[in-house]
Protein backbone atom coordinates (compact mmCIF):
# COMPACT_ATOMS: atom_id res chain seq x y z
CA UNK A 1 0.00 0.00 0.00
CA UNK A 2 1.68 3.50 -1.02
CA UNK A 3 0.93 7.02 0.22
CA UNK A 4 -2.72 7.81 -2.04
CA UNK A 5 -4.23 4.12 -1.61
CA UNK A 6 -3.65 4.76 2.37
CA UNK A 7 -5.24 8.45 1.99
CA UNK A 8 -8.11 6.81 -0.24
CA UNK A 9 -8.88 4.26 2.94
CA UNK A 10 -8.83 6.92 5.40
CA UNK A 11 -11.14 9.30 3.14
CA UNK A 12 -13.44 5.93 2.70
CA UNK A 13 -13.11 5.30 6.14
CA UNK A 14 -13.58 8.74 7.58
CA UNK A 15 -16.31 9.81 5.17
CA UNK A 16 -14.16 12.91 3.83
CA UNK A 17 -12.48 14.20 1.51
CA UNK A 18 -9.06 12.87 0.18
CA UNK A 19 -7.71 16.42 0.40
CA UNK A 20 -8.83 16.22 4.10
CA UNK A 21 -7.49 12.49 4.76
CA UNK A 22 -4.22 13.71 3.27
CA UNK A 23 -4.03 16.28 5.62
CA UNK A 24 -4.99 13.97 8.70
CA UNK A 25 -2.18 11.78 7.18
CA UNK A 26 0.47 14.16 6.66
CA UNK A 27 -0.41 15.53 10.47
CA UNK A 28 0.15 12.56 11.81
CA UNK A 29 3.41 12.10 10.21
CA UNK A 30 4.69 15.23 10.80
CA UNK A 31 3.90 14.75 14.80
CA UNK A 32 5.42 10.84 14.68
CA UNK A 33 9.16 12.58 13.17
CA UNK A 34 8.64 15.71 15.66
CA UNK A 35 8.42 13.69 18.98
CA UNK A 36 11.82 11.75 17.30
CA UNK A 37 13.49 15.02 16.52
CA UNK A 38 12.55 16.04 20.34
CA UNK A 39 11.98 13.05 22.78
CA UNK A 40 14.00 10.39 20.18
CA UNK A 41 10.29 8.34 21.25
CA UNK A 42 7.20 7.78 19.89
CA UNK A 43 5.09 5.12 21.66
CA UNK A 44 1.41 3.85 19.66
CA UNK A 45 0.07 1.51 22.09
CA UNK A 46 -0.89 -1.75 20.16
CA UNK A 47 0.73 -0.35 17.15
CA UNK A 48 4.65 -0.12 18.25
CA UNK A 49 7.46 2.32 19.40
CA UNK A 50 9.41 4.50 17.08
CA UNK A 51 12.88 5.19 18.48
CA UNK A 52 16.16 6.78 17.41
CA UNK A 53 19.17 4.91 17.65
CA UNK A 54 22.83 5.70 17.81
CA UNK A 55 25.29 4.16 15.97
CA UNK A 56 28.69 4.04 17.19
CA UNK A 57 31.77 4.66 14.94
CA UNK A 58 33.31 1.32 13.63
CA UNK A 59 35.78 -0.11 10.23
CA UNK A 60 34.15 -1.78 7.78
CA UNK A 61 35.17 -2.83 4.15
CA UNK A 62 34.54 -1.40 0.46
CA UNK A 63 33.04 -4.44 -1.12
CA UNK A 64 34.82 -3.92 -4.47
CA UNK A 65 38.08 -3.34 -3.14
CA UNK A 66 37.93 -5.41 0.10
CA UNK A 67 39.86 -2.14 2.14
CA UNK A 68 39.17 -1.27 5.72
CA UNK A 69 36.90 2.16 5.81
CA UNK A 70 35.52 4.16 8.57
CA UNK A 71 32.18 4.22 8.96
CA UNK A 72 30.82 7.35 10.99
CA UNK A 73 29.13 7.61 13.60
CA UNK A 74 25.38 8.48 12.98
CA UNK A 75 21.79 8.10 13.94
CA UNK A 76 19.14 5.91 12.82
CA UNK A 77 15.23 5.06 13.30
CA UNK A 78 14.22 1.53 15.53
CA UNK A 79 10.76 0.10 15.42
CA UNK A 80 9.64 -2.41 17.51
CA UNK A 81 6.51 -3.85 16.58
CA UNK A 82 3.54 -3.68 19.31
CA UNK A 83 1.57 -6.70 20.56
CA UNK A 84 -1.47 -5.88 19.05
CA UNK A 85 -0.40 -5.27 15.34
CA UNK A 86 2.42 -8.95 15.96
CA UNK A 87 -1.19 -10.63 16.51
CA UNK A 88 -2.46 -9.23 13.72
CA UNK A 89 0.35 -10.65 11.21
Amino acid sequence: MNKSELVATIATEMHTSKLAANRVLDTVLGSIQQGLRSEGTVTITGFGTFEVKERKPRVGRNPHTGEPIQIEAGRRIGFRVGKGLKHLV
